[in-house]
């Protein structure tokens, strides 16, 4: 059996200690007038990032704090070394500059107005280049596993998930927690039905309540306003409901297997809210949209993604890296290349839960490495911000 002391990887050690497994330049632009600047500097400087995205111009309130929070976040993930901020205007862009600069990487921006894309495009471009080729000088230092983030959702879910991946991954964090690990699992609206059970789990009966009160709100506040006559084809979707899930009481208790038999978790978080209680497992509040859900996980520091999948999910994220699993021998046969682990055969009977859990933890060391996921290999860098109403 793994322990602290055997199980280990090797990753980036950055300015504030947080350990990542990659290394990525980034140009992330503040709103979406500066996605043409920010893929401008990307196609110049080859080996940079770019992250397009479709909002920040008149938001507000809680809105534009998330806003702020996912950006902020993504700049200071350890996947990522070094950060280009472009925005229209100085002030807002400052902001996330400043955010990004408390963890001590190397980060600079670049306001477009009075100056143009041209020339911001030129003086962004000569900074991205020296901070990759800065970057490409780090070198991969082993690090013990108690260094590691590990986040999960699942995604298109059918009956496997429930009796094969998701258990997987549970089996996973059964063994990594008493070692050490930093984790999180969410998906607010999928664990309806469930929410009695997932909230026992919690490790005081005030996270449980803490917990609860968050799904509650989720259902006052988007659930029972918006609602017609059901949620069919939404929750469950209707790739789950292909697959034999019927309803969202079973979609639900498929997707707690993914937090194992024995883990329980120590804090409920805000959508990308960083967790500041130390190693352990936590809940964090999200939509249950595949992209949404893993670019807040990875704007809250974390470094690797689980994602178990039934009829089969093509999510990526450029800056963390997601390992697909499946049980679902159909979708292995027809989307074998999205798929970085099979565990088909828990359900042949070839293969026991413990063998699949420690099949996982080596697909995770391997990426943790350096192997590129299926999701990286095939471009797919699905990177969408969560929205919570409507801007001014």
């Amino acid at each position: 059996m793994a322990t602290k002391d055997t199980l280990s990887f090797h990753g980036y050690r950055r300015e504030n200690g947080r350990v990542g497994i990659r290394n990525h330049v980034v140009i992330l632009p503040l709103d979406d007038l500066s996605n043409a600047a920010c893929e401008a500097v990307a196609n110049n400087i080859k080996g940079c990032l770019a992250i397009p995205h479709a909002y920040g111009r008149l938001q507000f309130g809680a809105d534009l704090d998330l806003h702020f929070r996912t950006l902020i976040g993504t700049g200071c993930n350890p996947n990522v070394a070094a950060v280009i901020v472009i925005g229209i205007e100085p002030g807002w862009t400052k902001r996330v500059v400043d955010g990004i600069a408390a963890t001590g990487k190397p980060v600079e921006g670049f306001a477009i107005e009075q100056h143009g894309d041209i020339s911001t495009i030129a003086r962004a471009s000569y900074r991205a280049k020296q901070f990759l080729q800065d970057a490409s000088e780090k070198l991969r230092e082993e690090c013990s596993i108690d260094e590691l983030w590990v986040s999960t959702k699942c995604g298109e879910s059918d009956t496997t998930s429930g009796l094969g991946s998701c258990p997987t991954v549970g089996n996973l964090y059964d063994k990594l927690d008493p070692l050490g690990i930093t984790s999180c699992f969410g998906e607010t609206s999928e664990i309806t039905g469930a929410e009695h059970v997932c909230a026992a789990r919690a490790a005081t009966p005030e996270v449980g309540r803490k917990f609860l009160a968050t799904w509650q709100a989720y259902m006052d506040e988007v659930i029972e306003p918006h609602k017609t006559s059901d949620l069919s084809e939404s929750q469950p979707t209707k790739g789950n409901i292909e697959g034999g899930l019927t309803t969202i009481e079973e979609k639900a208790f498929g997707n707690l297997e993914k937090i194992g038999k024995h883990v329980k978790y120590i804090d409920v978080l805000e959508p990308a809210e960083a967790p500041t209680k130390g190693p352990g497992m936590y809940f964090m509040d999200t939509s249950s949209a595949a992209a949404e859900c893993v670019t807040l996980q990875a704007a809250a520091g974390f470094a690797v993604h689980l994602f178990p999948t039934g009829q089969g999910n093509v999510i990526g994220n450029p800056i963390e890296p997601v390992i697909k699993l499946s049980a679902n021998p159909r979708t292995v046969r027809t989307m074998g290349e999205h798929i970085d682990l099979d565990v088909s055969g828990i359900l042949r009977r070839e293969m026991t839960l413990d063998q699949a859990g420690d099949a996982l933890i080596d697909v995770m060391i391997r990426t943790c490495n350096g192997r590129l996921t299926a999701a990286e290999a095939l471009g797919h860098r699905e990177f969408v911000l969560t929205k919570l109403y409507r801007s001014a």
